[in-house]
């Protein structure tokens, strides 16, 4: 329980970010369309969405709200 705390605790002053992406479901997508993923891909698509997310809250924001909606993605 302890581990988890502090995982949290890190990802939230900047240290390593949680995964919010699901690797295996991201490499069945990518083998389907007859391809392989790299080691780093995952992490790379994690990163692009804790950025599309940012910029969702930043723009939900300046709407003054406090909802993200689709058209904020």
């Amino acid at each position: 329980m302890a581990k988890k705390k502090a995982k949290k605790t890190a990802a939230k002053k900047g240290g390593k970010k949680e995964i919010l992406v699901v690797a295996s479901k991201v490499k069945a997508h990518i083998k389907s369309k007859g391809m392989m993923t790299s080691s780093d891909a995952v992490a790379a698509l994690n990163d692009k969405v804790y950025q599309m997310l940012d910029a969702a809250a930043a723009r939900t924001k300046a709407n003054r709200r406090s909802t993200v909606k689709p058209q904020d993605l």
